[in-house]
């Protein structure tokens, strides 16, 4: 099942089990079923505190990682390979005894959490984002006995995906509700549950000389900058690591070859822990305004003050803004090809977006669906012609130019989509199974109202040091009117917003 590098790296953290763990397993005769027998039998013959018992569960093909004597909750319902395959080896090292690498105020969040909870999560393999729910879920079923998880393959449990609707991952279900669709990490899952931080926590916190709101490349460049300059520097932002959480394949950060977006996310929180920065995550601002000092409100009700702000917000998927994608997202609607094409296989589906991005979701949507149908709002693709060549080239790919979307229709889930041709001013219908948005970003900017100037897009407008129009208020990355929307372009601009912050802090005191 393994091949020698990954085999060989497994060692190494099998070695860091702490105590015996069994696997109990539930298999039939079909072909999942056989490779997950020789996926277990593989880690046991590779540490001697990995043990293998046969067992009915809930589910089969499955199994469950548990100390011996004890029912830990943690099973996988699919071979954790691919994305998943580290949260296979992190679940034998926590359920062996191993502390998981969580905060301290978390893991007695957790322990805290009264009731019963029976979490379900449904994934894809080729789901960047799905690793950090199922990794959270499961250490929430190891730090507490009245919680259990199970990580569902949707690849092998179709006909329970189809019956539950499930059409985004990952989508987790709570004691048989549903519960979240989208990537979420253990403190979203918390504050979810009602056990997350409220305004009391913010009181009586001492102004900073530089609040970064926003924690994407951006916001962790400039908080990073600022600290070396030794001010008091802080970050607030709704979930750190920004929209990078939602990005597949890196391959134009210079010095890095490829990177996946969830680990460079990972690596700029490491670096900020470095530093003495606070980080108010999972905190949205809601309003900014100027009076002794600056004051940013959050959306709990708390306010933060500071000396100086540095607006690092980043950016969103745009809407098409028509009838059907706000009622059908996560039910037909999806903005993620890597995360969700694989539960569209041998459907059709369309593609809203000529752009580089969604020609490119349109080319990983073909080896996977039946059929791929772009629509493209002007008269020509913009993709990078490299691009256009691939496209072309498939046979199972329709490219509509001209065509402007009027509705994404259906009842429970998406069953078509429907588009007038701008030529002829005629309307046509197409019967699909999903629709992939790919239409750019849009800048998370509205919160700020007429705070700061901002220029008909919502970008903030800036100068070549990152200031605004308010003194002591400076902008950095893609919520910027900077002419380029790049992780590299952002964590510059990010640092030269900090030392901008700095002089002027100089210059005011």
């Amino acid at each position: 099942m393994l091949d020698k590098d990954i085999k060989a790296q497994l060692a190494q953290y099998l070695e860091m089990m702490e105590g015996d763990v069994l696997l109990k397993i539930s298999a039939g005769t079909d072909k999942v079923s056989n490779e997950m027998i020789a996926l277990v039998e593989e880690l046991a013959s590779m540490s001697s505190h990995i043990k293998v018992e046969k067992a009915e569960l809930e589910r089969t093909p499955s199994f469950s990682v548990n100390r011996v004597g004890e029912e830990t909750g943690v099973t996988f319902a699919g071979i954790p390979l691919g994305h998943e395959f580290t949260s296979l080896v992190l679940a034998l090292l926590q359920v062996s005894g191993r502390a998981p690498r969580v905060d301290e105020k978390v893991i007695e969040q957790v322990k805290n959490l009264e009731g019963e909870y029976h979490f379900e999560s449904y994934i894809s393999l080729s789901c960047q984002n799905c690793p950090e729910v199922v990794q959270a879920l499961n250490v929430m079923s190891v730090l507490n006995p009245n919680i259990t998880h199970t990580m569902i393959d949707g690849a092998v449990f179709k006909e329970e995906v189809e019956s539950k609707n499930v059409m985004a991952v990952p989508t987790v279900f709570l004691n048989g509700e549903s519960f979240s669709s989208g990537r979420q990490s253990i403190e979203e899952i918390l504050a979810k549950l009602g056990s997350g931080p409220d305004a009391s926590e913010f009181e009586n916190k001492e102004p900073f000389d530089v609040l970064v709101v926003g924690g994407g490349p951006a916001g962790a460049s400039a908080a990073i900058y600022a600290a070396r300059k030794g001010v008091r520097t802080g970050i607030v932002a709704d979930r750190f690591g920004g929209q990078i959480l939602d990005t597949a394949t890196i391959e134009n950060f210079i010095s890095v070859n490829r990177t996946e977006g969830p680990k460079l996310a990972a690596s700029l929180e490491e670096h900020v822990k470095d530093y003495e920065i606070e980080v108010m995550n999972l905190q949205t601002a809601t309003g900014l305004e100027k009076k002794d000092l600056f004051e940013i409100e959050l959306e709990n009700g708390a306010v933060l003050k500071s000396k100086s702000v540095i607006l690092s917000t980043g950016a969103s998927w745009r809407n098409v803004g028509v009838p059907g994608e706000a009622e059908f997202r996560n039910k037909g609607v999806a903005y993620c090809p890597h995360c969700d094409g694989p539960l569209f296989e041998g459907k059709d589906i369309a593609v809203i977006g000529g752009g580089n991005s969604g020609i490119e979701a349109a080319i990983d949507l073909a080896g996977i669906v039946n059929h791929v149908t772009v629509l493209e709002f002007a008269s020509e693709l913009k993709a990078d012609s490299v691009l256009q060549d691939r496209l072309y080239k498939l046979p199972n790919v329709t490219v509509v130019k001209n065509a402007q979307t009027k509705e994404i229709t259906g009842t429970d889930s998406v069953n078509g989509i429907t588009y007038i041709d701008r030529d002829t001013n005629e309307e046509h219908h197409i019967e699909l199974a999903g629709v992939f948005v790919q239409i750019g970003l849009v800048p998370n900017t509205n919160w700020l109202g007429n705070a700061v100037e901002r220029n008909n897009f919502g970008e903030i407008i800036v100068d070549k040091r990152g200031a605004t129009n308010v003194p002591g208020v400076f902008g950095a990355g893609d919520c910027t009117d900077s002419a380029y929307k790049q992780i590299i372009i952002s964590m510059g601009s990010g640092a030269t917003a900090a030392l901008s912050a700095y002089d002027y802090l100089g210059k005011t005191e």
